[in-house]
């Protein structure tokens, strides 16, 4: 019997072992091949060299005339694949803890479909992200069109240049993170940045489904918990202390906390090498019970009419804010300093609800093959600083927090705020063991396993600013309520519209008086006259900040009814909207509905005397 010999076979989908012998002809092994594959004959050819030469032909040559000997390695290509196939990856993957939510080497066979990325990040992937530094007049030994050592342009991702920033930067960008995976002779020819899962994989066969069995296939990797080198927003800025002065009212009238949106844009953060920045344009107060101690989000039925508005007006939901402020002194106006190292940062359960957001808003990604890979969506903090003033504090968590939190994996402590815990596996649910490393006493490394686990190895700072020149998306100067703030006594109704307008003078253009986003989601969304089909061009008009397209849009109908309701609905006098007139306005007609100026009923017209108290209209 003839000695049997393993040849080793790599294809794009891996490796397999194939037992033949000596004598054995190309033909027969090829036959093997496809069966051990799952190719038909023609649907694949066989090379003894990666670069695809020295092909194995279908022939009754026998192994050992081709020199393939035990133990060799033969190269499959399937002939259908694309030209992203021509190249596999050789090295193994690993099989161990996921210790971080870096990118592993697949073929872009597998990579994710083409998805449209964010404008930023289309932008910043065609920059080339150099770092460009002056000739050194004491170490440079050049000419000045020379460059050496000392001036040679630097990589975005160099640590050391990051390092010695003012103030220093732990966290690279996003892109140049992608910048350095892409480098190298391969130019990242197999990254995929992969998301990380805590769920048994579907479809085993092999077994019972959980809690009767799970085996090394389908059970989720461990996670060893790191800190994350980069991250996906580099700075936050408010445009104007104005948006941040309106929140905080609420708090400081009724010392109970404040949950908002920020709505803004990102755009290129020019101090940190191919960063991003979140702008912050508006804030948004959803629907909220708050107290001083808590805050619950309830359901918003203009969730959808907001995100219209704002995307009509160029911006996006870019995070959420919250405050938690405790007054210490309030005849200085000092707060307390309590968020600190020897505290804590966020707390578990404010870990959880980022982790949730930034879930909800996923980061598009090509590299990704779920198409998405992270998250840019911030979470800012208004609470006391170590000066006993307010400070806001921008934060993200890591994108192995966004995979427990996804997974139901993660749950607060209820005692102690800065400690998370892990769960464990029950008949319902299969939980990966999750770890994190500290160091003892001594010095030395020790895995501990995250039940309780503190918070601060899922947490990403953030610097938070204000510009020196303030910017304006919204040029009004004027204070129109804001939503939601019925517990101060602020309502959004017609009566505050016709208060509002009635503090116009005649010479402020319309457009700064309508550019407004609290007015703004009030005329889209009110109950008596909404006007969400027929605002776009107002929106454009904001947008661009054009006067006229917003003049246009005032002598529409829509907008001289909802003068009539002004100077009808709130009992004002019709010459109390002179505003940007020119003049009084013309008086109501008396064929119109009035409002009686002594109990607000709404009359038909041509009376006299108002049906309900039967007082004179004057």
């Amino acid at each position: 019997m003839a000695e049997n010999i393993i040849i080793r076979v790599q294809s794009p989908e891996g490796m397999k072992k194939i037992t033949s012998t000596k004598r054995e002809t190309a033909a027969a092994f090829l036959k093997k091949v496809a069966k051990e594959f799952g190719f038909n004959s023609n649907g694949f050819s066989v090379y003894l060299n990666r670069n695809k030469t020295g092909e194995v032909l279908s022939q009754n040559k026998t192994l050992s005339l081709l020199k393939i000997k035990h133990g060799d390695m033969l190269f499959l290509f399937p002939s259908s694949a694309g030209p992203s196939s021509e190249t596999m990856d050789t090295q193994p993957h690993s099989s161990s803890s996921s210790s971080s939510s870096s990118s592993s080497s697949l073929s872009r066979s597998h990579s994710a479909p083409q998805i449209p990325e964010d404008e930023i990040d289309q932008y910043l992937s065609k920059q080339e992200g150099k770092i460009y530094r002056n000739r050194d007049p004491q170490l440079c030994r050049h000419g000045p069109m020379g460059k050496c050592v000392h001036c040679v342009p630097l990589e975005p991702f160099d640590e050391d240049y990051l390092n010695h920033l003012d103030p220093p930067v732990k966290h690279m960008s996003f892109h140049a993170y992608i910048r350095k995976l892409t480098g190298g002779a391969d130019k990242g020819k197999f990254v995929a940045l992969e998301n990380i899962s805590c769920k048994i994989k579907s479809g085993c066969e092999g077994h019972l489904p959980w809690p009767e069995g799970i085996c090394t296939k389908c059970q989720p990797s461990a996670i060893t918990l790191n800190r994350q080198k980069y991250r996906h927003v580099d700075n936050i800025m408010f445009e104007n202390h104005t948006i941040a002065d309106r929140f905080l009212d609420f708090w400081r009238k009724t010392g109970n906390q404040r949950i908002g949106y920020l709505y803004g844009r990102y755009t290129e953060h020019k101090d940190i090498p191919l960063g991003i920045r979140a702008e912050v344009a508006a804030i948004y107060e959803p629907p909220q019970i708050g107290t001083q101690n808590s805050l619950e989000l309830i359901e918003d039925p203009r969730a959808a009419a907001v995100e219209e508005i704002a995307a009509k007006l160029g911006l996006r939901k870019v995070g959420w804010i919250f405050t938690d402020l405790l007054s210490e002194d309030t005849r200085i106006g000092t707060v307390r300093y309590s968020r600190n190292k020897d505290s804590y940062f966020l707390s578990a359960e404010e870990c959880i609800t980022a982790g949730h957001f930034q879930n909800q808003h996923a980061n598009p990604c090509r590299l990704s093959p779920d198409g998405h890979f992270g998250s840019k969506f911030v979470t800012v903090v208004a609470t006391g600083g170590p000066d006993n003033q307010v400070h806001f504090e921008g934060y993200q968590v890591s994108n192995q927090c966004m995979a427990l939190v996804r997974d139901e994996c993660l749950l607060p402590c209820r005692d102690a705020p800065e400690l998370g815990y892990a769960k464990e596996s029950s008949s319902e649910q299969y939980v990966p063991d999750v770890f994190y490393k500290d160091k003892d006493k001594f010095g030395n490394d020790i895995t501990y396993l995250a039940r309780p686990l503190p918070v601060e190895y899922l947490i990403i700072d953030i610097t938070t600013t204000f510009p020196k020149d303030p910017v304006f998306t919204f040029s009004s100067t004027l204070r129109f309520p804001i939503e939601n703030r019925d517990a101060l006594g602020e309502t959004q109704d017609f009566h505050s519209l016709a208060t509002y307008l009635s503090q116009c003078s005649s010479s402020l253009p319309f457009l700064d008086i309508v550019s407004d986003f609290h007015l703004l989601i009030f005329l889209v969304t009110n109950e008596v006259m909404p006007l969400r089909d027929s605002i776009g061009l107002l929106l454009d008009a904001v947008k661009t900040s054009n006067e006229e397209l917003a003049q246009t849009w005032k002598k529409s109908e829509q907008w001289a009814t909802i003068e009539q309701l002004c100077s009808t609905v709130g009992g004002q006098q019709a010459g109390s909207l002179d505003y940007a007139m020119g003049g009084p306005s013309i008086p109501a007609s008396s064929s119109a509905m009035w409002s009686c100026l002594h109990c607000t009923f709404m009359n038909q017209p041509g009376t006299e005397h108002c049906e309900m108290c039967s007082l004179p209209r004057s």
